[in-house]
């Protein structure tokens, strides 16, 4: 019989066959996977759970950016939340009681928009028939109401929470808490009850759980002093420093320059067009009305006040003539005559902007809607990051729309209003005048649909929005898990 002989095998054979078989199972795997990838269906998008316990709740990817969404809103969508009546809407039933000097209500009607003042032959002496329709009789502190009103339609409104990239919040607190400011029997707890009770509502919701509140924002009617009451006690309530407020951002009329999560927005003008075309006539309007001032200021002297600035600057127009338009605000006049305010500002060049009660006045966006140059005298007014999402203020660039005057220069008699303002050449006038009518469309607040003023012109509440889903997105690092 023959014998079989065992060949010996070569040095590192075994090895080499070890490595043959891994090769081609990892050859086959590789395949698998790409025919899964080439095959397999897309995963239908997972909702946030109805009821998160904590912020690991998992998270719904923003809707996708691109050209593919004709609506424009490729940086996400907002949810508005449908809150109880008691925080909005049973608060506009109040308006009777809401302000000490009057009735709110009328300012209140047509969305928050007020009564029209088509009908007044103040402002019918200065505009186009055609105009005439998009005024009405705004209150600088009705914004809570316009804005809920015309997020309802907005274009980038999503009714599905799961889709949305940032979360509206209608509460009305400068309405809530405005209507206890001036009560003289009226408690810390009266001005801080409806703040409490909405942070226990919206606490309970699982959005907001998701993400402790940092792609949640909230509009506030009034400036952020009127919220921000310190434990020693004081003015106005203590929404903004309450546990549970402090990742929200919140849309004010003048903002806290240290609080990252304030952003300041234009107040309400009177002037609301109805479509891109309507500003478009304005624009045109307002660049050729003929002025034949040089500068105007409308505000109320405070005599109480020692060495109060409004009456520096009275005292300026008195001596400057002929060349400055002055109107004593005393009793209200500037809040139920809006139309004799902007003819005075339409017959002028530059608008004295000093403070208000506070930094800011409504009367900045007064003037520069009536395609004047705002005169400031404190940099918080409007620079330093006020407005940045709407006035541009960077690398020297409030030069282009604004003059700028030292208050303590004036004060000092070292230079007069008159002189400093006389003084810029006509052509830089006319240069600044442009740029600050070109900026009008973003400073109000449009009285359209959902489409907006349209033929991409943007009002104050689409770069709100915009801003804000931009602001939500790049938060999310904050809170992804």
């Amino acid at each position: 019989m023959a014998v079989m002989m065992h060949r010996p095998e070569p040095p590192n054979s075994a090895a080499r066959r070890s490595r043959l078989v891994v090769n081609l199972l990892g050859a086959f795997f590789a395949i698998q996977l790409l025919l899964f990838i080439a095959f397999r269906s897309p995963p239908p998008t997972r909702a946030a759970p109805a009821a998160a316990t904590d912020s690991s709740a998992v998270l719904v990817p923003p809707p996708s950016r691109g050209a593919e969404d004709p609506s424009g809103c490729g940086g996400g969508r907002v949810y508005v939340y449908d809150l109880p009546a008691v925080f909005n809407e049973d608060l506009l039933s109040l308006c009777d009681a809401l302000a000490p000097w009057y009735s709110l209500c009328p300012y209140l009607a047509n969305d928050g928009l007020g009564f029209p003042v088509e009908g007044s032959t103040g402002l019918s002496s200065i505009l186009p028939d055609e105009l005439l329709g998009s005024w009405y009789s705004s209150d600088q502190f009705a914004l809570e109401h316009i804005l809920h009103r015309r997020l309802l339609s907005h274009r980038c409104r999503t009714t599905d929470p799961a889709r949305a990239t940032a979360f509206f919040v209608p509460f009305y607190a400068g309405l809530a808490v405005g209507r206890h400011l001036w009560a003289a029997n009226a408690t810390d707890a009266d001005r801080d009850r409806d703040c409490v009770a909405l942070l226990s509502w919206l606490h309970a919701q699982p959005y907001y759980k998701r993400s402790s509140g940092w792609d949640h924002f909230l509009a506030l009617g009034r400036i952020t002093w009127d919220f921000r009451r310190g434990p020693e006690g004081g003015w106005g309530g203590s929404f903004l420093t309450m546990p549970g407020v402090a990742n929200v951002t919140r849309f004010v009329i003048e903002r806290d320059l240290e609080d990252a999560m304030d952003v300041g927005i234009p107040y309400p003008t009177g002037f609301h067009p109805r479509a891109a075309a309507d500003m478009r006539a304005w624009q045109r309007h307002v660049s050729g009305f003929p002025r034949p001032k040089l500068f105007a200021f409308a505000g109320e002297p405070r005599s109480a006040i020692k060495g109060d600035f409004r009456a520096v600057l009275l005292k300026e127009c008195q001596a400057a003539g002929a060349a400055c338009g002055a109107m004593d605000c005393a009793e209200g006049k500037c809040v139920k005559k809006t139309e004799l305010v902007q003819q005075l500002f339409m017959g002028a060049r530059f608008c004295l902007q000093p403070r208000g009660d506070s930094y800011t006045r409504r009367s900045i966006f007064d003037c520069m809607v009536a395609g004047a140059v705002p005169v400031f005298f404190w940099r918080q007014t409007a620079y330093s990051s006020q407005y940045d999402w709407y006035l541009p203020a960077d690398d020297g660039q409030e030069r282009e729309w604004s003059v700028f005057i030292d208050p303590h220069e004036l004060r000092a008699g070292n230079l007069t209003v008159r002189g400093v303002l006389a003084a810029i050449p006509e052509a830089r006038v006319r240069q600044m005048r442009e740029r600050v009518v070109e900026m009008v469309p973003r400073l109000v607040y449009a009285a359209a649909d959902k489409d907006g003023l349209g033929s991409g012109m943007k009002d104050a509440v689409d770069v709100m929005v915009d801003g804000m889903l931009r602001r939500a997105a790049e938060q999310r690092r904050n809170w992804r898990t």
